[in-house]
């Protein structure tokens, strides 16, 4: 190989290793988290695909799963506001958005529920056919993971409604690298939970 090209590929790799030793501890525990969550969801899923979906002709997927999913994509949308707010020093924004983030996560997790009990209505249940059993166990999952989300998501909205209501402790706030850290891992968590829910749901509707 070229001496030039292999310098290159030498330099491209002392370049990552140093990004990846320069990486805050807690946001490569977030990614590895991250990384095993999605290869758990793959082994489920794979699970689920071999039982052969749902051989009910009159099964369909329950109507509020769809509601969900658009419920989580616009959460999606209004957490990804959450950053340029903070970039601006607008932390009255920032807070609506925030909130907006928390009642559509919550929302969502009601629409869940719903959905368990349309299935239920249609004769799909947790101890029935293994096809069954997996949908609810991959969707109760994805909730559970989601509500790490929201508790997070939850003390980030109070703290930063308290701080925007005084001056020193929104500049205070405004110039911590935590909280910008804070803020990161929340927006790239929750935007993997979504996207890892719309995933999820087109498997289920291909199946179904």
């Amino acid at each position: 190989m070229d001496p030039d090209k292999k310098n290159k590929i030498y330099a491209r790799q002392l370049s990552a290793f140093s990004k990846i030793e320069k990486m805050h501890p807690i946001r490569m525990l977030l990614y590895l988290s991250m990384i095993g969550i999605g290869v758990l969801f793959f082994i489920l899923v794979v699970a689920f695909a071999r039982t052969g979906g749902f051989p009910q002709t009159s099964f369909e997927l329950p109507k509020f799963f769809s509601v969900s999913t658009v419920l989580l994509l616009f959460s999606s949308y209004a957490i990804s506001r959450v950053p340029r707010f903070y970039k601006k020093d607008k932390l009255h924004k920032m807070t609506r958005y925030l909130g907006l983030t928390l009642v559509l996560g919550l929302l969502f997790v009601g629409a869940q529920f719903i959905g368990w009990n349309e299935m239920v209505r249609s004769g799909v249940y947790f101890t029935g056919k293994a096809s069954g059993t997996y949908l609810y166990l991959i969707s109760a999952l994805h909730v559970l993971h989601l509500l790490g989300g929201i508790i997070f998501l939850s003390f980030l909205f109070f703290k930063t409604a308290h701080v925007a209501t005084d001056g020193v402790r929104s500049l205070i706030f405004i110039r911590d690298p935590y909280r910008h850290l804070q803020l990161t891992m929340l927006c790239g968590y929750w935007h993997f939970m979504d996207f890892l829910w719309l995933g999820l749901y087109l498997v289920f509707l291909f199946m179904a």
